[in-house]
């Protein structure tokens, strides 16, 4: 009855409703009737993760090899809410872009960062010739 509606309760809430229906019995005994029935569930341990290890950031030798995206996001006092796009080269902590907009669908970031890709090749060319 109990125990085939709410399958996955564990024994102290099955035991504290069997209580309030009206069985007077202790926990010893409702938990002897508990495991009999085969009521009892398996307990869910939960898996060790093994131990990081600690490396110091990889500095970038020259500019343009690694940079950085965030997305930050903030509500003024109007309730509007303000995203932007920001990345920076992580070598000289150069600004390339950012972008604010109400939203920054997945089709605006790829459009922005083509855009940047076209402009570092552009600048590129210009510096060799």
């Amino acid at each position: 009855m109990l125990s085939e509606q709410h399958q996955t309760l564990g024994f102290w809430t099955t035991h504290h409703r069997l209580r309030n229906f009206g069985f007077g019995w202790n926990h010893k005994r409702a938990y002897r009737i508990y495991k009999s029935m085969k009521l009892n569930l398996r307990s869910k341990r939960k898996k060790s993760l093994p131990t990081r290890i600690k490396e110091p950031l990889l500095r970038p030798i020259y500019s343009s090899v690694t940079l950085s995206i965030y997305f930050i996001h903030d509500t003024p006092e109007n309730s509007k809410k303000v995203r932007s796009l920001n990345i920076i080269d992580d070598f000289n902590r150069e600004i390339l872009n950012i972008t604010i907009d109400n939203s920054l669908p997945s089709v605006r970031v790829i459009f922005e960062l083509e855009q940047l890709i076209d402009w570092r090749g552009k600048l590129e060319k210009d510096k060799s010739g």
